[in-house]
């Protein structure tokens, strides 16, 4: 795996923290006020032991709750009524499991009275847990954050507990060992902060950042972090563009990566390539990572400025019929445009993630010298699967060079093309990127072949086998179906990978009918064309390796902070129990 590939799995892994938080503000706020209510029943009843009191003193509580979680929605940062909502579904389930800790902790003891001091401890936990949020996540400044933290645990305790036992509630003994939860707080806030320094100053805004991208697409914030850690570039980007008289169509190979995720950067690029080049096109997923990712909305722009200016490298009018190399688990398909050979990688139904750029490099230098003007390399990217193993690297690469040396041995042909897309058939599917299908149909020497493409990011193992399956049934040849890999998502999807490849929601069977359907209206389309290679080349800022090594480096710092500063906490609560 390359390095950067190595860093992205690692920040990947991460965002399945994200996936802790309800699916709602609704949910969150139903489930913070049952907790409420069974948190103030026991405190009233058991700790108290004034359960006549439950019907004033449960709604005044209730009515602090719901007022001080407007209140935090108004002074946190982007003022969001669900994060606030959601700081305090954990808190006060956080109360509700110290007070029952403490009921236990007194019955394992035998303590003839419930002391108030676990009741005072949770409230001040709890104010503790909000100070951390407020300062990570919710975008206020500790000083802030400290004046705030106390608000809704303090209201509510006030609320439930009667004036006679404040004194003995907030003894200076009980005040002072809860107090060290909130210095232990507020200094974890700093230390985990600074955790990505040099490479990241603030990892609270980092955070605070991608926050705001994914629930109000904010990605200003982000993308001016991931921009001031890019380098000046130059990007070439290679078509084959097929004319006939009446249209054409455009086989696009940029060397740059979707990404990082949705919205931010080049996400979307796929689609925006697609747009730009008026919809007749595939735009193909090169031999690139994560590094190629353009950092911000600005970097895009430039890029496809960039697609405006382009120059001719070859033309020709004949292509030789496909071949098809199997080695093991890897298959390279492979056609020559006179002496451009394009080679399509994959290795489903099995999968993998990028492939390595080294692979790229071996296969062009042995086009290099068998002397192949030019060389066309797509990574299918039509199966889910982890880094690519040594064993399936060197059949790729076996199967990659056997392939190149068929193809010189065959002959060309005149060619056809009639391309289609799934344009005006309201594909509305949550695992498609707006770009949609497209088949591609070569007729070579009296021979069909089509070439599938969906704006998706990877696909559901298998699926590229069941559409080619159902090709075959209708004596059509398909020889691959690929992806563009897009980060693009109509919305924020709780899965641990973050998206939705295609195939995952949308059955096989219909996809595989709108495949068909679209070939046979690109069948229908054939016409004699001739081809032409292109270049564009953009200077852009790409944001390289760095970057994700500096926010992997910071995340995991902070996780590692966190775990200690937890396991001290924990050790120090259980400690207070038996006090």
């Amino acid at each position: 795996m390359t390095e950067s590939n190595d860093n992205v799995s690692n920040i990947h892994r991460r965002y399945s923290l994200t996936l802790l938080t309800p699916s709602s503000h609704k949910v969150s706020l139903i489930i913070s006020i049952i907790t409420a209510i069974i948190t103030s029943a026991i405190v009233v009843a058991v700790y108290l032991g004034r359960a006549d009191e439950m019907a004033f003193r449960i709604p005044a509580a209730i009515a602090v709750l719901i007022a001080t979680q407007y209140v935090d929605s108004r002074m946190i940062k982007n003022k969001e009524y669900s994060k606030a909502l959601h700081m305090s579904f954990f808190g006060n389930f956080l109360w509700l499991g110290i007070i029952l800790c403490g009921i236990a902790a007194s019955v394992v003891l035998s303590k003839e009275s419930l002391s108030l001091f676990y009741l005072t401890e949770g409230m001040m936990i709890f104010a503790s847990f909000r100070l951390g949020l407020l300062t990570t996540t919710l975008g206020l400044s500790l000083r802030k954050a400290l004046s705030l933290c106390f608000m809704q645990p303090l209201g509510m305790f006030l609320a439930l507990v009667p004036v006679a036992m404040w004194p003995e509630s907030f003894a200076p003994a009980t005040v002072a060992m809860g107090a060290v939860f909130i210095v232990v707080a507020s200094v974890w806030s700093v230390i985990t902060d600074r955790a990505g320094r040099p490479g990241i100053e603030s990892t609270h805004k980092l955070v605070q950042g991608y926050l705001a991208s994914r629930s109000q697409s904010n990605f200003h914030e982000v993308e001016s972090i991931l921009s001031s850690k890019a380098k000046p570039s130059t990007v070439i980007t290679t078509q084959i563009k097929l004319q006939s008289s009446s249209r054409d169509f455009r086989m696009i190979l940029p060397d740059i990566h979707p990404g990082p995720y949705y919205p931010i950067g080049g996400s979307n690029i796929t689609y925006r390539i697609y747009k730009t080049l008026n919809s007749s096109a595939m735009v193909m997923h090169s031999i690139s990572d994560h590094a190629l990712n353009l950092p911000s909305q600005e970097e895009v722009e430039n890029y496809l400025k960039g697609l405006s200016v382009e120059s001719s490298i070859g033309k020709g009018t004949t292509c030789t019929e496909p071949v098809t190399i199997q080695v093991n688990r890897a298959r390279v398909v492979g056609l020559l445009f006179e002496k451009t050979a394009v080679l399509f990688l994959s290795l489903s139904p099995h999968g993998m993630e990028d492939v390595p750029d080294y692979i790229k490099k071996e296969i062009e230098q042995f086009a290099n010298n068998r002397n192949f003007q030019r060389l066309f390399v797509v990574d299918c990217h039509n199966a889910m699967g982890k880094e690519i193993s040594e064993h399936d690297s060197q059949d790729l690469l076996k199967a990659a060079k056997t392939a190149l040396e068929t193809l010189i041995t065959k002959q060309g042909g005149t060619i056809e093309f009639g391309y289609a897309n799934s344009e005006g058939m309201n594909l509305n599917i949550k695992d498609l990127g707006p770009g949609g299908l497209g088949v591609l149909c070569l007729k070579i020497m009296g021979s069909k072949y089509y070439i599938a493409w969906a704006d998706g990011n990877n696909m559901e193992n298998g699926l590229r086998e069941k559409i080619v399956e159902e090709f075959a049934k209708n004596n059509m040849t398909l020889l691959e179906v690929c992806t563009s890999d897009t980060h693009y998502s109509s919305q924020i999807v709780r899965t641990r990978d973050g998206y939705y490849y295609f195939g995952k929601i949308t059955p096989p069977e219909q996809i595989s009918a709108w495949y068909l359907e679209i070939a046979k209206k690109a069948e229908r389309q054939l016409e004699p064309g001739k081809f032409e290679i292109l270049e564009q080349k953009s200077n852009v800022n790409l944001m390289g390796m760095s970057v994700f090594e500096d926010c992997s480096r910071a995340l995991d710092r902070c996780i590692n902070i966190s775990k200690a500063f937890m396991a001290g906490s924990v050790a120090y609560f259980v400690v207070t129990l038996f006090l």
